[in-house]
């Protein structure tokens, strides 16, 4: 009886320092979803003022015809999608697997996939896909930026190769506070009743400002800080939503070790019960010997 007390008394002892990891895991992951929320928040500042010179832009040159090529069945398709590094995120990487996948099944052609995470690079193969090198997903903000011109400079890359006719951009963000769900875009080519959209605004002040030569070189520069803001942003979201899923996974996990340690506690108490009831019984047995010997 006192071996299995013991091994009870360690088990309690055990499910309590998990317990108290798990509880940190879920307090940093709480924490670690907040510089995330406010990168997209601010980036929010950054893509009014990319709008602000498009606007101008397009004022000068007018709306420019964007090009979309028909889906043929030897046209390519880019695709980024970003995952997760780490695990103890639940079904993060799952649910959007098999969002891309169910979407890129009504689309013809080759496809070249980035994946961002090795979590979710291994769920996302296919006959008809290609996946391209593994990027690492960034644990912080400044590591953002060189993510994504990385990812720029390899799209860029297979554009001017004719690889590829457009981009599709994937990721989970968050939804009804902490709760979060797969999203799709279309990054490229540029969406021509966007930019008609666009053209169409109104300068917010009476000073419209002029654009200095080349228009067309300006548009461009601008085209490409929308497409890093879009991934940026990205990028961003499905970090938030990431911690998000550790969150909630670290409190069903913490809900179990409390629903565990309650029940080795009842046991323990039984078993120290029993032990005493046993002790009792065998003074008494003894006592009983010896009043019946005298």
């Amino acid at each position: 009886m006192s071996e299995a007390i013991e091994g009870l008394q360690h088990r309690l002892h055990t499910a309590g320092e998990l317990k108290s990891v798990v509880r940190t895991m879920k307090t940093l992951a709480a924490v670690s979803i907040v510089p995330f929320e406010r990168a997209v928040r601010s980036l929010a500042d950054y893509y009014r003022t990319v709008e602000l010179g498009l606007i101008a832009c397009l004022k000068d040159i007018g709306s420019p015809s964007v090009s979309v090529e028909p889906e043929s069945a030897n046209s390519r398709t880019g695709v980024v999608v970003f995952g997760s590094d780490q695990g103890m995120v639940g079904q993060f990487n799952d649910v959007l697997a098999e969002f891309v996948l169910s979407d890129l099944k009504s689309s013809s052609g080759k496809k070249f996939i980035w994946p961002i995470g090795e979590q979710i690079a291994w769920r996302l193969t296919a006959a008809d896909i290609d996946v391209m090198p593994l990027l690492s997903v960034p644990d912080m903000i400044t590591g953002i930026t060189p993510l994504i011109t990385t990812i720029l400079e390899a799209i860029q890359e297979h554009s001017e190769k004719r690889n590829i006719a457009r981009v599709l951009l994937f990721h989970n963000r968050l939804s009804n506070g902490r709760a979060y769900q797969p999203s799709r875009q279309q990054v490229l080519p540029f969406d021509s009743a966007w930019l008609r959209d666009v053209a169409m605004m109104k300068w917010p002040t009476k000073m419209i400002p002029q654009v200095m030569p080349v228009e067309t070189e300006t548009l461009a520069g601008l085209l490409r800080e929308y497409l890093f803001a879009c991934l940026f942003q990205a990028c961003a979201e499905s970090l938030a939503s990431e911690s998000a899923s550790r969150l909630a996974s670290m409190q069903a996990a913490e809900q179990k070790v409390g629903d565990l340690i309650e029940q080795l506690q009842l046991e323990f108490n039984q078993a120290r019960q029993n032990s005493i009831d046993e002790e009792l019984f065998d003074v008494i047995a003894g006592y009983e010997a010896l009043s019946h010997a005298s």
